[in-house]
């Protein structure tokens, strides 16, 4: 279930800014971490991990005076604006992503409690429907943030550097790595949020479950494909205490999964709004 996601400019140019190996590290980080990334949770929460320690260096690439002097005395031009609206998007995405996982979290725990006081009646089935809901909407409002996510990936980084000097040419070409960095990492998460399962994975899944409990990584399904899996089970064949188990499993295991999610994006979210009053602050000095 690898996705990768090569969001790479090649008009970038090799040359690195005199002060940036730091940042320079970690933006190499991200870029290994792209060739071998899955849409899994774990994956991503090491993603996201790996971006908050490239906001952490480019703190510093932002406080040195040769990267405030290049911003400020080109804004205006297109590649400094350029910069200014990537940032921007990426704060808004990141918010809308962080939000909707924290939902993502607190309506499978209400599942997952009501799977816990069932008792036969049809309470646990309202509370399916109700979640079924809640991921359709999900998955439709993450679908319009793909979009706008591939609208920016094709805008981004046209502006032309040409005869600027060289120190302007390595500065902004390290900030706009910081931002397809970005990209290329809410590409995966998307994709684990929107991700489906094919119907052979339903029946197959559904005849092992007579048997045992399954591993979602056995079966190569992320928490929320066990999710649903164990729901469409539970409502079809009904529950034992082999099916049952792999139920609150399934339903731990998303929890848990959901809220390294948030905490990571809450990270970097914070990241960004420290990077986008940076940059303002730039601006007006």
């Amino acid at each position: 279930m690898a996705t990768k996601n090569h969001v790479r400019s090649n008009s970038f140019p090799s040359q690195s800014h005199p002060n940036s190996t730091r940042i320079e590290q970690e933006l190499s980080k991200i870029k290994t971490w792209e060739t071998t990334s899955t849409s899994t949770s774990g994956s991503i929460t090491n993603g996201l991990f790996l971006l908050e320690d490239l906001y952490t260096s480019l703190e510093d690439f932002l406080n040195m005076t040769s990267t405030q002097k290049v911003i400020s005395q080109h804004q205006g031009e297109n590649f400094v604006e350029e910069l200014l609206d990537g940032s921007m998007k990426i704060l808004d995405i990141c918010g809308i992503t962080r939000d909707t996982v924290l939902e993502i979290k607190e309506n499978i725990e209400a599942l997952h409690s009501s799977l816990r006081r069932r008792k036969g009646d049809s309470s646990f089935e309202t509370s399916v429907a109700k979640y079924n809901s809640f991921t359709k909407r999900m998955k439709k409002n993450i679908t319009k943030l793909i979009t706008s996510l591939k609208q920016m990936e094709s805008k981004f980084g046209v502006s032309t550097l040409l005869n600027q000097e060289q120190e302007v040419v390595s500065v902004i070409r390290v900030l706009r790595e910081v931002i397809v960095m970005n990209i290329s990492i809410f590409q995966s998460i998307f994709s684990f949020l929107v991700s489906k399962s094919k119907a052979t994975k339903w029946l197959k899944m559904a005849k092992l479950m007579h048997k045992r409990t399954i591993s979602c990584e056995e079966e190569n399904l992320n928490e929320l494909q066990c999710v649903d899996a164990s729901l469409r089970t539970l409502l079809r064949e009904g529950s034992d205490v082999t099916k049952l188990q792999a139920a609150h499993e399934s339903f731990e295991a998303l929890e848990s999964a959901t809220e390294l999610l948030e905490k990571g994006l809450e990270s970097v979210f914070r990241c960004l709004v420290k990077t986008r009053v940076c940059l303002l602050n730039i601006m007006t000095q």
